[in-house]
C-alpha cells in the first residue's frame, strides 16, 4: 500500500503534464500547421537567397564552397541575362497594363450590370484559369498558326499573357466590388457628384486595392511564366526561357542575384498593397448617416 501511495503523486503529476500538453497543442494545431506550411513555402527562395552569396568553384551552383558579394557586385554583367530580363520586364509591364484595364472594366460589368450572357460570361471567365497551361500554350500557337501570324515573338508572347491574365484580374476585382457597399455612391450622388465624379473620387480609390492586387497577380503571371511563353515566343527570349536554357550548362548566381531582388521588390509591393487596403477600410468604414440619426 506504501508503495502504490508514492508511485501515485508521480502518476497524477505525469497525467497532469500530459493533459497539458494536449490541450496547448489542441489550442495551437492551426498555428502550427499554418507555420509549417509558410516554411514549405519560403524555404526553396531562402536557399536560392542564401546561395545567391555562394561562390561555386564550376558550373553548377548546388554545393556551398563560400562567402562572396562579387556576384552582386556585377549582378548585371551577363548581356544575355539582362536582355532576357530586359524583355520579361517589358512584356509583364504592357500585359499588367492591358489585362488590368480591360480585366477591370469587365469586373464591373458583371457585378454591377444585368445583361444577358452574364451568367455564362462569369463561367467563361474563370476557364483559362482552369485550363492547364500546356493546352492553352498550344491551343494559342495553333491559332497564330491558323491566321498566318509572320512570325512568332514579342507580339505573340504579349497576346497570350493578356489572355491568361484577365481571368485572374477579373476574379480578383470582382471579388472587391461584391463586398462593395453601394450606399457610398448614392450619398455622394445625392451630395451633387456625377457618376465621373462618383466613380474618380468614392468609387476607385476603395477598389484600388484590389485592381493593385490583381495587377501585381497578373505581373507575377506574366513575368513568372514558361509553358505558354515556350509555345509561343518564336526567337524572343524571356527570363524563364533563359533559366531553362541556361540549366543545361549550369545557371549563373547572378541569377539567383536577380531572384532575391525580384522577391524583395515583390514583398514591398504586397507591403504597399496591405497599407492601401488599409486606408480603403478605414474610407470604406465611414457612413452616411441612417434615417432619424442625428449628427453630434
Amino acid at each position: 500500500m506504501e508503495a502504490g501511495t508514492a508511485a501515485a503523486p508521480g502518476y497524477v503529476r505525469r497525467e497532469s503534464a500530459f493533459r497539458r500538453a494536449w490541450t496547448w497543442l489542441r489550442q495551437h494545431a492551426l498555428n502550427i500547421y499554418a507555420g509549417l506550411a509558410i516554411a514549405y513555402l519560403l524555404i526553396p527562395i531562402a536557399i536560392i537567397i542564401f546561395f545567391s552569396f555562394n561562390n561555386p568553384t564550376g558550373r553548377y551552383n548546388y554545393t556551398w564552397v563560400g562567402f562572396t558579394l562579387d556576384h552582386w557586385r556585377n549582378v548585371f554583367g551577363i548581356p544575355d541575362l539582362n536582355s532576357a530580363l530586359l524583355t520579361s520586364l517589358r512584356l509583364a509591364g504592357l500585359a499588367t497594363l492591358i489585362s488590368t484595364a480591360i480585366g477591370t472594366l469587365m469586373a464591373l460589368a458583371l457585378v454591377r450590370y444585368q445583361f444577358f450572357g452574364r451568367r455564362s460570361s462569369n463561367f467563361l471567365i474563370v476557364v483559362p484559369m482552369a485550363t492547364p497551361e500546356v493546352v492553352m500554350g498550344a491551343a494559342l500557337l495553333s491559332f497564330f498558326l491558323i491566321i498566318n501570324t509572320p512570325t512568332l515573338g514579342f507580339s505573340t508572347l504579349l497576346i497570350a499573357h493578356v489572355m491568361f491574365c484577365i481571368s485572374f484580374v477579373v476574379v480578383v476585382v470582382r471579388s472587391r466590388l461584391i463586398g462593395f457597399d453601394r450606399s457610398l455612391e448614392e450619398a455622394a450622388q445625392d451630395l451633387g457628384a456625377n457618376p465621373f465624379q462618383t466613380f474618380v473620387r468614392v468609387t476607385l480609390p476603395l477598389i484600388m486595392p484590389g485592381i493593385i492586387g490583381a495587377a501585381l497577380l497578373a505581373f507575377a503571371l506574366s513575368i513568372d511564366d514558361f509553358v505558354i511563353s515556350n509555345f509561343n515566343s518564336g526567337t524572343t527570349v524571356t527570363f524563364p526561357l533563359f533559366i531553362f536554357g541556361a540549366a543545361q550548362r549550369g545557371i549563373p548566381v547572378e541569377v539567383n542575384a536577380i531572384a532575391t531582388i525580384l522577391f524583395s521588390t515583390t514583398l514591398l509591393a504586397m507591403g504597399f498593397t496591405v497599407l492601401q487596403q488599409r486606408r480603403a477600410d478605414r474610407l470604406a468604414s465611414v457612413r452616411p448617416p441612417q434615417e432619424g440619426e442625428v449628427l453630434v
